[in-house]
């Protein structure tokens, strides 16, 4: 597909802008899932006069991570790019990652009696994990021969690089996740699935046995959980694809990290909605591709927490007005995936979505909803097919043929 659009491409001065409700979708509780139970004017508003629809961000029945998930909405295979989190973590942080380097993503977590408790350690405040972090770097440097570089991030997570002295054969990074994805359970040992991967297990073997000595006796965060290592694949890049000169608005590092990834302009953003709508509006003119990302609707999908889910929903909407207040020639709202809050976590379910712009159908949804979504003008389709329809509705695509 790519390819295809990329003969068809043609410039003009017209806007995308791409709106990320990370882990948008949900599921009924009590009979509404959390779009309904919101109040949410102008989202109703907006897709009364929108296509509408819902996209599978892999394949139907598939659950995804936020990288595929996020790969597919700017129009990349998720399963032709396989990218590991701890690249994105990495790239997210400002690492520069070479050939040489091993990227994991990694969770402090809560231990006790080798049981964790809390796989997220309470959420510490980013300065406090920070802090811990830091103290890290500072007594660990290198592991035989190999530099360890740390990356405080946000909350409980941080990134850390094994930059060993040579480029590493492909598959050295297949080794499991060490969290296992429960509380309740013990750490999955440290499992490499590739002989190639032999040599790099043995070194954090090393680095978990010496982060867990130095945070051995604070009260939460007594314990790491290791994930996503991945080295750094040769993607093609977004401007060179669809000529469009790309923005990415993220305040999490994994997000800024994949935009990065394929030569997105990614520079650091602090705080919330509002911070992002005021770097949104700031930077507005500089861009014909702006990628906005809102992260807690995602958080608190994954703890449970409907309430928390349905207010962040309804603290977007506020804001809606001011950001189409810029005139985008075509703004799309959606996830990257479902996260209901009855499952708490990342689920399979398509995803809903509207796509305003002046070449729609619309008038098929009266609400931003899930049941309302289905009754959309693009129905249920893949999600990598989205690029194609913002490029067509900006008139960004030649005719095909004859």
């Amino acid at each position: 597909m790519q390819k295809l659009i990329k003969d068809l491409i043609q410039k003009n001065n017209t806007k995308i802008l791409l709106i990320v409700l990370d882990g948008l979708g949900g599921l009924p509780v009590q009979g509404k899932t959390e779009l309904d139970a919101a109040r949410k004017p102008n989202l109703d508003a907006l897709s009364a006069k929108s296509a509408c629809g819902l996209h599978m961000p892999v394949a139907m029945a598939i659950t995804p991570g936020s990288g595929p998930g996020h790969l597919s909405l700017f129009g990349y295979d998720p399963v032709e790019w396989q990218i590991g989190r701890g690249v994105l973590e990495a790239l997210g942080l400002g690492i520069e990652l070479k050939k040489t380097d091993i990227a994991i993503r990694i969770n402090y977590a809560t231990i006790e009696n080798g049981i964790v408790k809390d796989r997220r350690a309470g959420r510490p405040p980013t300065d406090e994990s920070r802090i811990i972090t830091e103290r890290l770097q500072a007594k660990i440097r290198k592991i035989d021969d190999v530099e360890i570089i740390f990356a405080p991030g946000m909350e409980h997570r941080f990134a850390a690089v094994l930059r060993f002295p040579e480029p590493l054969p492909p598959g050295s990074a297949a080794i499991k996740d060490t969290d296992p994805q429960k509380e309740g359970k013990t750490p999955v040992p440290v499992t490499p699935e590739t002989p190639q991967a032999q040599r790099v297990a043995k070194v954090i073997e090393k680095l978990i046995a010496g982060v867990v000595e130095i945070i051995l006796n604070e009260p939460k965060a007594n314990y790491i959980l290791l994930r996503g290592f991945s080295q750094v694949p040769d993607i093609p890049h977004f401007e060179e694809v669809y000529a469009l000169k790309p923005l990415c608005i993220a305040v999490y590092p994994m997000y800024r990290g994949l935009a990065r990834l394929i030569g997105m302009e990614a520079p650091a953003v602090k705080g919330d909605i509002r911070e992002e709508i005021d770097f949104l509006k700031k930077h507005y003119n500089d861009y014909d591709f702006l990628f906005m990302h809102v992260k807690k609707i995602d958080s608190y999908g994954e703890d449970g927490n409907f309430d928390g889910k349905v207010s962040k929903i309804e603290e977007f909407d506020r804001a809606l007005p001011e950001i189409l207040s810029l005139n985008p020639d075509v703004v799309i709202i959606t996830g990257d995936h479902s996260t209901p809050a009855l499952m708490k976590g990342h689920s399979w379910h398509p995803v809903p979505l509207l796509l305003n712009s002046p070449f729609v159908l619309g008038g098929t949804c009266s609400s931003f909803t899930e049941r309302e979504c289905l009754k959309g003008e693009l129905g249920i389709f893949p999600t990598v097919n989205l690029m194609p329809l913002a490029l067509a509705n900006t008139g960004r695509l030649k005719k095909f043929g004859a």
